[in-house]
């Protein structure tokens, strides 16, 4: 099979690209590198002995879209594309439903006159906002979102159910992810920002490489074990993997399938800390800031249906996650631009 991956330059789509290729996928990128790097590219066939065809495409480019499509007769697309800052998203709710929404629809309509019609989609655990019940299943109702990046995740999930709906020849599977942190264990491929990190890892690891001097926490007074935030943070290789096991599960024509990849655990703010600082030896200094708006206490998955449907679960701990993460930022301190 022969896989377009939007987004393929980015975080976890450059990851998900090396599990693809291992798994001896054809694989096509496109990426109009807004918040990503083509160097990544590079570094991927650095790991795989395997260049993949790359188009700069933005997925707002129907005619750009056409000829890739044309060109390359993708089998199924795996699609990352997408602004996926939290806060940015709050200041550029605009921005955010054009891109995100508008784009996607211009994606499918392209994989539908183009007869394809298998589609993995990279949601998010924040569909199911406040959740109702914790564990989090894909049971729980999903809740009103905190923000239009949540928004624009629980939409399209919606638009892709109807379409499913509509034409049952197509495969849909969301895949809500909780939160990826942790990098390939070369440290070749990481997580590499714009600006100021959004996410807890990148901003730990740039406190330990000394571009940062102190890690923010954001509320210290939540109904948790230690009063910070508590999330599901999961391996950006396990996540990788769900969607080659997403794959074998459209080769069945599996039709419209919802799967929470996570690990099942709850790590708080301070334990991430706590945990880096065992693994790498690295002291982290942090300071308590006033809660963010939009934030929920805690969140964790049961990700047990994927484990009984895909056959997948995540292989990597806490403490792997923290080591690679911190490998890729020792060995790449400025990114990929070094």
């Amino acid at each position: 099979m022969k896989i377009l991956v939007t987004g393929g330059a980015g975080y976890i789509g450059s990851h998900t690209v090396v599990e693809l290729l291992s798994a001896q996928y054809q694989v096509v990128v496109v990426d109009n590198l807004s918040n990503s790097s083509e160097k990544s590219l590079d570094r991927v066939a650095q790991i795989t002995g395997k260049k993949v065809p790359f188009y700069k495409t933005d997925i707002l480019d129907r005619e750009g879209l056409n000829r890739i499509f044309e060109q390359e007769k993708p089998d199924a697309v795996i699609h990352f594309a997408g602004l996926k800052a939290v806060g940015e998203s709050v200041q550029k709710p605009w921005e955010y439903y054009q891109n995100n929404i508008a784009g996607t629809l211009i994606l499918v309509d392209v994989m539908r006159q183009h007869g394809v019609k298998n589609i993995i989609f990279s949601s998010s655990a924040t569909v199911y906002g406040n959740p109702a019940v914790i564990p989090i299943t894909e049971e729980c109702p999903k809740g009103q979102c905190t923000n239009p990046y949540g928004w624009t995740k629980s939409m399209l999930e919606q638009i892709l159910s109807d379409i499913w709906y509509a034409d049952r020849e197509w495969n849909v599977i969301l895949l809500r992810y909780f939160n990826p942190i942790g990098a390939h264990k070369s440290g070749l491929i990481g997580e590499n920002p714009n600006g100021i990190p959004n996410n807890l890892m990148p901003y730990i690891t740039q406190v330990a490489v000394g571009k940062r001097e102190e890690l923010g926490v954001f509320g210290n007074d939540y109904d948790t074990p230690d009063g910070t935030g508590v999330r599901d943070y999961i391996h950006v290789v396990d996540l990788a993997n769900g969607h080659v096991k997403a794959l074998e599960k459209i080769k069945d024509n599996s039709g419209l399938k919802i799967y929470n990849l996570g690990t099942g655990k709850g790590y708080s703010v301070l334990d991430i800390v706590k945990n880096f600082e065992e693994a790498t030896g690295v002291k982290i200094p942090y300071s308590i800031k006033p809660r963010r708006a939009g934030d929920i206490a805690t969140c964790y998955s049961d990700a047990s249906l994927a484990e009984k449907e895909l056959g997948w679960t995540a292989q990597f701990g806490i403490k792997e996650m923290c080591e690679d993460s911190w490998r890729w930022q020792k060995n790449n301190p400025n990114g990929f631009e070094d």
